[in-house]
């Protein structure tokens, strides 16, 4: 019996990772595809300077057009594409392995492992990375806030119109994060190597180049509260750590119980209908975290004190919409949950307008009269909903008299809850008010592979 044998591609692209730039930080084995090449392809301040074999050619190109177009010219039988840092570290290397196996048919593909910017930023320190968490905010949209009120150590990769170091310490300096500790590393691994330790609030609008990364640690781990911190993932803020005025609140022990019924996960989009305090309104800000929570509000002094408490804590992720519901709720973004902590009358019209947004949205509202629990039974054990449920809670708090405690009782709160169901039949209410839908944003680098 005759055996097949397996033939080798007779072309190779090697995609390797060249450091932050440098020949010094690039790998041995980096050096030797690029020795060995007929042709390397990659950014200019990559590939300037690098020691080629004397055929070989070395072609500008970042965007991954421009890296198809330059090998699919042919004349060569290993070909290497130049990357920045590391091809396992916020790196195109895998999509680019893709394309390339999908354009030029018979080739081996591999890739070749960098010195990422990473790892030069932790030397320069002499510190360990392990512990760090790292995000990009390189040609992607980022919530630098919320990802330093995680707490830990984040490291980021810098870099666009609206991602500069300036850029990002000033929105953690909004965010109420001015003294997070901040660590930049500017031209890594060249001879003008700078590395600047400060705060945000004093890095706030420095120029730094745009080949800098950044270590991040908040001062406060988890909560990121300005006067009062929260440092804990759990719901149930204490009533006087929120400012509150003459404006009514929805208690610490009902207000656990509604963000319960509610289910909030992080990266949710929360509505939160007659806001008041804004209380309802930080318990899910912080529990989104990478989400963003919408406070709606028609009273002017209410207004003022969601936007304090939202200072106090220092969300940048919840946003005060001054306005009536559902007229409010047109154009905010697609909830995952609602709360309705007031409707003033409209109360069909909001879960309308919640089910028309997203019809699998999570749904809680809070009742003090009886005339509001009979509604809300009405409509959410209604079409269009299921998983309907209803809880009274009745809390006792215990006040100090003389040498003894007694127990004060609270008024009973009412919470009616229920989750959407698709393609169900409305039930009932004007759904103008309703929210478009919003097309998720698109992640990845504008910019191309090979920058």
């Amino acid at each position: 019996m005759e055996q097949s044998e397996t033939i080798a591609p007779v072309r190779c692209v090697c995609i390797a990772g060249m450091g932050p730039g440098t020949s010094s930080l690039m790998t041995a084995e980096a050096a030797r595809v690029v020795a060995e090449a007929d042709i390397v392809v990659g950014a200019p301040r990559l590939i300037e300077g690098l020691e080629v074999a004397e055929h070989a050619r070395l072609v500008p190109a970042v965007l991954s057009a421009d890296i198809l177009a330059a090998l699919a010219e042919g004349g060569w039988r290993r070909a290497v594409v130049a990357m920045s840092g590391d091809v396992g570290m916020f790196s195109g290397a895998r999509g680019l392995a893709t394309l390339l196996r999908d354009a030029l048919g018979d080739v081996e593909v591999r890739t070749v492992p960098g010195v990422s910017s990473m790892q030069c930023l932790a030397a320069a320190l002499e510190r360990p990375w392990q512990g760090w968490r790292f995000r990009s905010a390189h040609g992607v949209e980022l919530d630098v806030a919320a990802e330093a009120r995680e707490g830990g150590e984040l490291f980021l990769v810098t870099g666009g119109a609206h991602a500069s170091v300036g850029e990002l310490c000033a929105r953690l300096v909004d965010a109420g994060l001015g003294d997070a500790r901040v660590s930049v590393g500017e031209r890594l691994g060249y001879p003008e190597q700078r590395v600047v330790c400060s705060t945000a609030s004093e890095l706030a609008g420095e120029p730094f180049d745009t080949l800098s990364v950044m270590l991040v640690e908040a001062t406060s781990p988890g909560a990121g509260a300005v006067e009062a911190r929260w440092p804990w993932a759990t719901p149930g803020i204490p009533d006087e750590l929120f400012v509150r005025a003459r404006v009514p609140m929805t208690k610490q022990e009902v207000r656990a119980a509604a963000v319960a019924k509610l289910r909030v996960a992080r990266g949710d989009t929360v509505w939160d209908v007659g806001a008041g305090t804004g209380s309802v309104s930080v318990e899910c800000a912080l529990l989104s975290r990478t989400g963003d929570v919408w406070a709606v509000e028609r009273k002017a002094e209410a207004v003022e004190l969601v936007r304090e408490n939202a200072r106090r804590f220092g969300l940048s992720n919840l946003h005060v919409v001054a306005g009536k519901a559902p007229q409010a709720l047109a154009g905010l973004p697609v909830p995952d949950a609602v709360f309705v902590g007031g409707s003033a009358g409209t109360l069909a019209e909001v879960l309308a307008a919640a089910r028309a947004a997203n019809p699998r949205v999570r749904v809680c509202v809070s009742a003090i009269t009886l005339e509001t629990l009979a509604r809300a039974t009405e409509l959410l054990a209604g079409a269009g909903w299921e998983g309907f449920d209803a809880a009274q809670v009745q809390a006792s708090r215990a006040d100090k008299i003389g040498p003894y405690h007694l127990m004060r009782a609270q008024n009973p709160v009412f919470l009616v809850s229920a989750q959407g169901v698709a393609d169900a039949p409305e039930a009932g209410g004007d759904v103008r008010g309703a929210a478009p839908s919003v097309p998720a944003e698109g992640q990845g680098n504008p910019k191309g592979v090979g920058a």
